[in-house]
């Protein structure tokens, strides 16, 4: 080998680079147990709410020491917040948090550049490319130019009540075609979708999380947002939904309205008096005319109104005289008034100076339970006087009472309406409602005369956190459309820590059984392959620390698996050694040979399981992405090491003139002499593989697969309880209230799986809490006693009772899931064909190993199929599953090439003898398919047994995958490739045509 001193002065400052990345996780560790001690040490375990108050403490005690110096090596030094920016990234699943997926609204893009367009034909293209949008993956713009162009007639994008209006006059004008107004449409839709990134950014960034992820998802209006550590779920989906749409308006006050009001409940009275003597009716002549005093109230409505006054007996408390406030009702109640105001009977009392009234809510309050109604004085176009687009700069701060409140500055332009404004309310002696997002946070008086140079004070009954994000996403602005989340994960903090937990114990498990196995075959080879191996997980957390990339469950998986695939690099070149021994040549001699020849099939292999991870990594996200970065640097990494590192540690050895044998005296002789007629054997195996076939393709097309809500779209929640549960029971006890429901035992017998599709395609905050109350009440027998709703939502105590993971997946997103999933299977494929197809210079080689990966897949996904419904663990097909179904393709492929790669060696040297030497050369790889086949079998079992729940349905694919993949290698690629090439070079002795390309007689 040459240049050995580059090589090890390379690996020496590989490894000092790599352990100085991960000695800040070591530091910050270090620092965050000495909190979480200080913590429990401050808040004893008989403490009300204990956990909470810990976490408090601890957050406390780390903002306390963050520009404090913890790591210092001499020529510089770090502190604590320093150190956490340099640490290696835990992924959701190991520390828990929220990752999102929001899907900014192309449609109210469109509406705003058309400015709220009335236009039938722009309105009706609208709701065709909303119907168009389920069933396509195309860009909603596009969709949208699609529909318009179907029924347009004469109507042109540049119409003056379309396009061509005062908002884009600097671009469009009337003249421009239809073809000249998209592009301008297309740019305008980008801009806004980069405005609403630009915006979420600064939200996020002024959250508090440490190591957030943002990214566009390609052109789509959708923005992935991944938050680790996060634990209030719901204040975290407010702010980032939040459009941040700030008003400003006028209210009337309540001696104002309340003679409608009155009117209103009379009306209620008088509709439901009629609608029992309706009821009560006999003749036909009465039901007729009964019918006719009806016909313009919504009877739905009337359905619960039974009260003496249907109206006022829903207030909690009236409003004070001359104020904003016209009456207070019970949360619960909201929607019941709603549907009362909104009644067309009850619309048409509306005096004329109220005809443009608005009504709106106000914040809850401290406890929730007790809202306020306002007026708005609204007008025609329903644009308020003064709007929030005016505010450049908000901060939270405090009102006179010491309570938390938010001052915002507004420009030049915003403080003299304000002025106006106020000046006008402090003449009328009225007031003004400060509104956010359709919610009235306050609405003061004005007191002391007009209010000039544009500053101004939303207060309310805010806590400190409320009061912070409205800051922030006042000063972050607005976005210019609704973000619905479209997919979630939420992962309660005790489950990241037992993934954590359990996803080193499978490591440590599959390592030590390496290792052991490496010495127990190999002798002191194997210590060698052992120091190489430990290197070589060393460079990967050191690489994944130093860029910056997020270490998850499937990660850890990636990395374990990558321990059980490198030892076959290792493998490869001491059984080629091996060999060269045998063959009598000299140690150094023999080595040298053994890792030349290894060299081919050692890159290879490597490079088709690498091109897997690349295709994994493009079209998988989160976890799964997570996955394949550590696979593609652990292939990486492995073949620095098996290349570089065994080779110096064995030069090193025989350099000392010691004897190195490359065995045991127990393993000496195995796999010696063996002389299987695979060939011979093909039509067995081909009938075996045939039967299996046919019943996984029968099983698939009967009985199907058990999806999950990443193919199908919906809810899943993952609930502990203190003691066992019995699922059939939980699913009744849920089907009234949220219809058709999956509950399954998922690990442990106290904890549950429920998957739903209640209102899947209804978006925003309030229907996750609406489910996550219907969850708790109809559960509440099966709860720890006390355990309160918002404790149930995130976990109550250190033991986390209720909720600790819920996954949400809208249709669409569901569908665009699905379709990447076909096309990574299909690119792997093609890749995999194209690949061999270069190296091996015959289409045959690739369409043994292709067969052989389809042959795998079917047989993987029928198992699944045949055993969903009974095995003790979940069985879902979801974005996981294929990545065992990619990572199965890999290894299948990496077993393939290593037998090619020795086939065409000795056809090479001796011809093909009518199959006799392709069956010596499948003899000759036996050791290593089996010795690397068992110790990947190993590494997946430590991890399915020891890895936790979330994973063994991923690992067990893994698992039968690698079984599968070992059989067809050699028991359906090699004569898959043998049976159509054998065609080929019978007919060319027929025809006795030139030799073949290699030089060599067929």
């Amino acid at each position: 080998m040459q240049n050995k001193g580059l090589i090890k002065l390379f690996a020496i400052l590989f490894g000092i680079v790599s352990i100085y990345q991960l000695s800040f996780t070591f530091v910050t560790n270090k620092v965050e147990k000495q909190a979480e001690e200080f913590a429990i040490n401050k808040i004893s375990d008989d403490t009300e709410n204990y956990v909470a108050k810990r976490e408090t403490e601890e957050t406390r005690y780390l903002d306390s020491v963050g520009n404090n110096t913890v790591f210092d090596i001499g020529i510089t030094s770090f502190t604590y917040n320093e150190a956490k920016d340099k640490e290696l990234n835990k992924g959701l699943d190991l520390k828990g948090g929220i990752n999102v997926i929001l899907e900014i609204s192309v449609k109210d893009i469109l509406k705003g550049l058309a400015n709220e367009s009335k236009n039938a034909v722009f309105n009706k293209a609208l709701a065709n490319a909303d119907k168009a949008a389920k069933n396509s993956d195309k860009p909603y713009v596009d969709l949208f130019f699609q529909e318009f162009d179907a029924i347009k007639g004469d109507t042109k994008l540049a119409s003056p009540d379309i396009f061509a209006n005062k908002i884009l006059s600097e671009d469009i004008n009337f003249q421009m075609s239809d073809n000249e107004v998209k592009p301008v449409i297309r740019r305008k839709v980008d801009e806004s979708i980069v405005s609403a990134f630009e915006v979420l950014r600064k939200r996020i960034d002024r959250f508090g999380v440490t190591q957030p992820n943002i990214q566009r998802l390609g052109t789509t209006g959708r923005i992935l947002v991944e938050l680790p550590g996060a634990k209030d779920i719901n204040r975290v989906k407010k702010l980032l939904q939040s459009t941040a749409q700030l008003e400003f308006w006028e209210t009337f006050k309540n001696d104002e309205v309340i003679q409608y009001l009155m009117q209103v409940n009379q009306r209620l009275k008088d509709l439901v008096d009629t609608k029992e003597k309706k009821e009560e009716a006999t003749s036909g002549d009465d039901a007729s005319e009964i019918d006719a005093l009806l016909a313009d109230a919504e009877k739905d409505s009337l359905d619960a109104v039974s009260q003496t006054n249907p109206l006022f007996d829903l207030a909690v408390a009236p409003g004070v005289q001359g104020g904003p406030v016209l009456m207070s009702f019970a949360t619960k109640d909201t929607a019941k008034v709603n549907s009362y105001l909104k009644m067309r009977e009850i619309r048409q009392l509306l005096p004329s100076e109220l005809q443009n009234v608005r009504f709106v809510w106000s914040k809850p309050g401290v406890n929730q339970e007790v809202i306020d109604l306002y007026a708005l004085k609204s007008n025609r176009e329903n644009q308020p006087p003064l709007s929030g687009g005016v505010v450049v700069d908000a901060q939270q701060t405090y009102d006179q009472r010491g309570n938390p409140a938010v001052s915002m500055q507004m420009d030049s332009k915003g403080a003299k309406i304000w002025e106006e404004l106020t000046g006008k309310a402090y003449r009328q002696g009225s007031f003004i409602a400060i509104v956010l997002d359709d919610i009235v946070y306050s609405a003061p008086g004005v007191t002391s005369g007009p209010i000039s140079g544009g500053n101004s004070e939303i207060t309310g009954q805010f806590s400190l956190n409320e009061a912070i994000d409205l800051a922030n996403v006042l000063r972050a602005g607005k976005l210019p459309a609704s973000a619905d989340i479209v997919q979630s994960e939420v992962v309660g903090p005790s489950l990241g820590q037992e993934a954590i937990d359990s996803g080193m114990m499978s490591f440590v498990i599959a390592m030590s059984l390496v290792l052991i196995w490496m010495l127990f075959y190999y002798g002191r080879a194997g210590w060698f392959a052992d120091v190489a191996l430990i290197f070589n997980i060393v460079l990967i957390f050191g690489v994944l620390a130093g860029l910056g990339a997020v270490l998850t469950l499937p990660g850890i998986a990636g990395i374990v698996l990558t321990i059980g695939m490198s030892v076959d690099a290792n493998v490869l070149i001491f059984e080629r050694a091996k060999e060269e021994l045998a063959k009598g040549k000299g140690q150094k001699q023999a080595v040298a040979d053994g890792f030349g020849n290894a060299l081919s099939s050692i890159l290879d292999a490597n490079v088709t399981t690498g091109l897997t991870a690349i295709i994994l990594f493009v079209f998988g996200t989160g976890p799964i992405r997570g996955f394949a970065t550590t696979l593609m640097i652990g292939i990486a990494t492995s073949l620095f090491t098996a290349i570089f590192i065994t080779r110096l540690l064995v030069d090193w050895y025989i350099g000392r003139k010691k004897s190195l044998h490359f065995s045991t005296p127990i393993t000496k002789n195995l796999f010696q002499n063996i002389n299987v007629n695979f060939l011979g054997k093909r039509k067995i195996s081909y009938t075996i593989s045939g039967i299996l076939l046919v019943v996984a393709l029968g099983s698939l097309f009967t009985q199907g697969l058990n999806q999950g809500v990443d193919f199908v779209g919906g809810r899943s929640y993952q609930i502990r309880f203190e003691h066992p549960v019995n699922p059939t029971e939980l699913a009744s006890d849920l089907t009234d209230a949220l219809g058709s429901v999956e509950v399954k035992t998922f690990g442990a017998p106290n904890q549950v799986k429920i998957t739903t599709k209640y209102k899947v395609d209804e978006e925003g905050t309030a229907v996750d809490e609406e489910i996550q109350e219907i969850l708790y009440t109809s559960l509440q027998k099966h709860l720890p006693e006390g355990l309160t709703e918002t404790e149930f939502a995130g976990g109550g105590d250190a033991k986390q009772y209720g909720i600790v993971q819920a996954i949400k997946v809208g249709p669409t997103i569901a569908d665009d899931i699905k379709r990447n999933a076909v096309w990574a299977i299909i690119g792997s494929l093609i890749v995999v064909f194209l690949y061999i197809l270069i190296r091996f210079r015959r289409w045959q080689f690739s369409a043994g190993a292709v067969a052989a990966l389809f042959h795998d897949v079917l047989i993987v996904l029928g198992i699944f199929s045949l055993t969903y419904k009974f095995m003790p663990f979940n069985l879902e097909i979801d974005q996981a599953f294929i990545a065992a179904i990619l990572t199965v393709i890999g290894y299948s492929i990496n077993d393939t090439v290593v037998v090619f790669d020795r086939i065409r060696e000795i056809t090479n040297e001796r011809g093909w003898k009518a199959g006799e030497n392709i069956n010596l050369a499948v003899n000759s790889t036996l050791s290593r398919t089996l010795n690397t086949s068992l110790t990947t079998l190993v590494v997946l079992l430590a991890i399915f047994i020891f890895g936790g729940e979330s994973i063994r349905g991923f690992m067990f694919a893994l698992i039968v995958g690698v079984i599968v993949g070992t059989y067809s290698s050699i028991f359906i690629a090699t004569p898959v490739m043998f049976d159509t090439l054998r065609h080929k070079t019978t007919d060319m002795l027929k025809k006795k045509e030139e030799p073949a390309e290699d030089g060599r007689e067929v």
